[in-house]
């Protein structure tokens, strides 16, 4: 498994190389498991990846999700890895997200201004940008069969039983930033929160065999 050219932006490939997967349980990486195994069968397969991280609103924790998981998969040089994101309902991608990923390296440029922004996230100059908006989970711009949704968040797991098209469903919950919204410690929250779910996913995709 060889490492992707130099084209990544040099900020978010120094905060990669910094992620510590020591720090991550046993117990939380049997949780992380079998994502690695959905992941390494398609690749043993030489199909596609598509990874479709759900949570209620789609506005904080699968949006981080969605932008590592493409990101690292880059930075591992994994092919054709498809990432999206989705909520049980619409709402949009909360700032501080936006914010927190400028601040690690990415750069994120606005579409389209309205209620529900639709952003450009870059993480290489040579790459395609992700776009980011917050969806309801079944919206036509993500897949609608041979994913696998990994539920981000216990309430968007508990409240959706059945995933329509998901070829595995996968919980891989985090705790909620928003709990510290309008806080003294929210960007401190929302950056552990970006860097907890990137050292998982540097775990997961380390894991593979391409």
């Amino acid at each position: 498994m060889g490492l992707a050219k130099t084209e990544m932006f040099t900020e978010i490939e120094q905060l990669i190389k910094t992620l510590n997967t020591e720090t991550i349980s046993a117990q939380r990486k049997a949780v992380l498991q079998p994502l690695t195994d959905f992941i390494q069968g398609k690749v043993s397969k030489n199909q596609t990846i598509r990874l479709n991280f759900i949570c209620t609103h789609n506005s904080r924790r699968s949006h981080l999700s969605q932008v590592w998981a493409q990101t690292i998969a880059y930075y591992f040089n994994i092919k054709n890895v498809f990432c999206y994101s989705g909520g049980t309902e619409a709402t949009a991608l909360f700032p501080m997200v936006a914010e927190t990923l400028v601040n690690s390296g990415f750069k994120i440029n606005p579409i389209s201004k309205n209620e529900n922004p639709v952003y450009s996230i870059k993480y290489a100059d040579t790459e395609h940008p992700i776009i980011g908006f917050s969806k309801k989970l079944d919206d036509a711009f993500n897949p609608t069969s041979g994913f696998a949704a990994i539920m981000t968040c216990s309430q968007a797991d508990g409240g959706c039983p059945f995933i329509a098209g998901a070829e595995k469903r996968i919980p891989i919950t985090f705790e909620d930033p928003k709990a510290f919204d309008n806080t003294p410690q929210q960007a401190e929250k929302y950056t552990e929160r970006s860097l907890q779910i990137a050292t998982e996913l540097y775990y997961i995709f380390s894991q593979i065999n391409a």
